[in-house]
């Protein structure tokens, strides 16, 4: 998160969503912080569902079939899940009201909100790094380990900053390089991005030496994370304002090196240190201020985490799980996960199709799932609208897919109707991590479903509370 910018607002945000108080950022030679209190909802349309409000959510990690997020938050906030799609809320790493010991030599007036955590597993033990600040110098990163994800012995400092130090400790990623040396980078707005190899042994730093690797005096760059593929690591980070809700100008840039501490340079060849650096996530629709990036594999595909501030709801820092792919050699982030074109799509319960019921191509036919037999009413054109939202027209006929009457209740049923541009006739496609889609209108947070689990021909769609069962996922295929 973005701390040491002069004159800007910073908000303490609880992990549900709701800010709590608002901060005057400190300058870098610590001036006086002011508090003014400041409520909102954190109630929002999202096609994730559940505990969606984070702030800095960390890389995600998979233990025994249930993924970990942790974020920005009172005792290092904790989300959890069992298909990417729907999060819940789980224990802190550290009980109520409790800290390691040496944070209070080190940083005064730590009330236990700790910032931007980062979980890997090394050598045997998951190590979670943390931010340790007040809004500028002084500053630590520290670091505990568990082996279950449950309970954490904290080990102590890793990194350090007093009044004199030029870096911040803020904002730990740790990655391993392609010899399997480990790698922790860091750093705020004082000087940019810094890197310092770790001891897997210990998770602590495996000597003194750190090196600047992207910004320079007086930089925006935070908020760091590498990810390594084919012979190059990328190093993203972020610029920008955060933290003022649709205010917040947060954007992400990154670059690439052919060795882990650079150096990295942009696309068009420009050293990070340089004021290189190539734009690859920003404000797109309702996804304002995004950051915070974090990398995932599972079944082929790539799930890129990172935080937002909900254009469609004050603000409210929320949840992404977008899609990463690569292209020549560089990465691009998208909230897509198909491309635009026809498909048949296959319920994963029933194994059945959507079908225009009847195969009439009329307004107001059902949809309904059928047993697949190749037939125009069978397939399925979709129009990407942007930020993961597609229009799904059905290729006999060309009506839209609808909610009937934009009824966002449990029960409501699918039919075809003449497109409105309505919110209840445009769906938003996620991925669960088993690899199958999730289909959520935007006139609510329901998801289609075929209901009562039903194997038969016939029965029509309809939206229900996404519950994680099969009939309300599904895969498209080309017909």
């Amino acid at each position: 998160m973005k701390r040491y910018f002069s004159l800007a607002t910073l908000c303490i945000i609880l992990a549900t969503g709701i800010i709590i108080s608002c901060k005057k950022n400190e300058k870098l030679n610590n001036t006086t912080q002011t508090e003014v209190p400041l409520v909102s909802k954190a109630k929002t349309i999202n096609a994730l569902a559940g505990a969606t409000g984070i702030h800095d959510p960390s890389t995600i990690i998979k233990r025994n079939g249930v993924y970990h997020i942790w974020g920005t938050g009172n005792q290092i906030y904790h989300l959890t899940s069992t298909d990417l799609i729907k999060w819940t809320t789980a224990s802190t790493v550290f009980a109520s009201g409790t800290w390691p010991s040496w944070i209070n030599t080190y940083v005064s007036n730590f009330g236990g909100n700790f910032w931007a955590p980062e979980c890997i597993y090394m050598g045997g033990k998951y190590y979670m790094y943390y931010s340790v600040s007040m809004g500028a110098r002084p500053c630590a990163i520290g670091v505990a380990t568990s082996t279950d994800l449950t309970t954490w012995t904290d080990q102590g400092m890793v990194v350090y900053s007093d009044n004199n130090t030029v870096y911040g400790s803020i904002d730990p990623s740790v990655f391993a390089d392609a010899s399997g040396n480990y790698w922790m980078t860091f750093g705020s707005h004082l000087t940019g991005i810094w890197i310092a190899q770790i001891n897997p042994s210990t998770g602590k730093r495996l000597n003194s030496t750190v090196k600047n690797i992207a910004g320079s005096s007086s930089s925006e760059n935070e908020a760091s994370y590498v990810i390594r593929n084919g012979s190059y690591y990328y190093l993203f980070y972020n610029k920008g304002i955060c933290c003022n809700g649709t205010s917040s100008t947060y954007y992400v840039q990154m670059g690439r090196s052919t060795s882990p501490n650079g150096t990295y340079v942009d696309k068009n060849g420009v050293n990070l240190l340089s004021g290189g650096g190539t734009t690859v996530l920003s404000t797109s629709g309702k996804y304002i201020g995004p950051g915070q990036v974090g990398y995932y594999t599972e079944n082929g595909f790539n799930f890129l985490t990172y935080h937002y501030y909900d254009g469609n709801n004050n603000g409210t820092p929320t949840l992404a799980v977008g899609n990463m792919g690569w292209s020549g050699g560089w990465p691009f982030i998208t909230q897509d996960w198909i491309a635009a074109g026809r498909y048949k799509i296959i319920n994963s319960n029933s194994g059945k199709v959507w079908d225009d019921w009847g195969c009439t191509g009329a307004s107001q036919q059902a949809i309904a799932q059928n047993t697949s037999n190749g037939l125009l009413c069978q397939q399925w054109d979709f129009t990407a609208l942007g930020n993961g939202v597609f229009k799904i027209t059905c290729a006999q006929g060309g009506l839209a897919a609808d909610v009937v009457n934009c009824n966002a209740a449990n029960g409501a049923p699918l039919d075809l109707y003449a497109y409105l541009n309505n919110n209840c006739q445009k769906f938003d496609l996620s991925r669960a991590g088993n690899g199958n889609l999730v289909f959520t209108p935007l006139n609510g947070n329901r998801v289609v479903e075929v209901p009562n689990a039903s194997t038969a021909d016939g029965v029509q769609l309809g939206l229900f509370d996404y519950n994680g069962s099969t009939c309300q996922q599904w895969t498209v295929a080309t017909p």
